[in-house]
């Protein structure tokens, strides 16, 4: 299995994955719901500026976007790294959000995906652990996070991880 940034990613592929995600799912949110080809393609140039700082919404900070690729090549889930932490993902999000597309749930790729993940951008990390939270109702995305890490707390709704950097 590997990550490939969304924008290296075979597009035809990487649209189709992305049109397998409902508009939020389970605390996944798919920005690229209902998008055209056309239209997602755009979006796509977007995230490429977002990981650089360019084009930010007030309140997002620099993020990258990858692919989970099987080893039969199939796109079966995303990943996405928020580089830094402000109040709002310090207090519930966190660094990371994913989410696996449905063919492709209960095969162990959340697990597998986030271990690959988390070897990557432990070294970019200022904090000493990886925050991701998780709604209450999802226990597939908390078996995957309780793989790689702990829960450290809750607030309402939802349980938040920590997943010691790798160095």
């Amino acid at each position: 299995m590997k990550l490939v940034k969304l924008w290296e990613a075979d597009m035809k592929k990487a649209y189709a994955l992305q049109t397998a995600f409902e508009a939020d799912e389970n605390g996944f949110v798919n920005l690229a719901y209902g998008y055209s080809f056309d239209q997602f393609i755009d979006y796509v140039q977007t995230r490429k500026g977002y990981e650089h700082g360019i084009g930010l919404p007030e309140g997002f900070v620099p993020d990258t976007v990858f692919v989970l690729v099987n080893d039969e090549g199939e796109y079966v889930g995303l990943f996405n790294f928020r580089h830094t932490l402000n109040d709002f993902l310090r207090a519930g999000p966190g660094h990371v959000g994913f989410g696996i597309a449905p063919p492709f749930r209960r095969r162990g790729y959340a697990s597998e995906g986030l271990r690959l993940l988390i070897e990557r951008i432990s070294p970019q990390i200022a904090e000493d652990e990886i925050y991701l939270s998780v709604h209450k109702d999802n226990p597939a995305s908390l078996r995957a996070m309780q793989n790689n890490g702990v829960i450290h707390h809750e607030i309402e709704g939802a349980f938040c991880v920590r997943i010691p950097k790798i160095l």
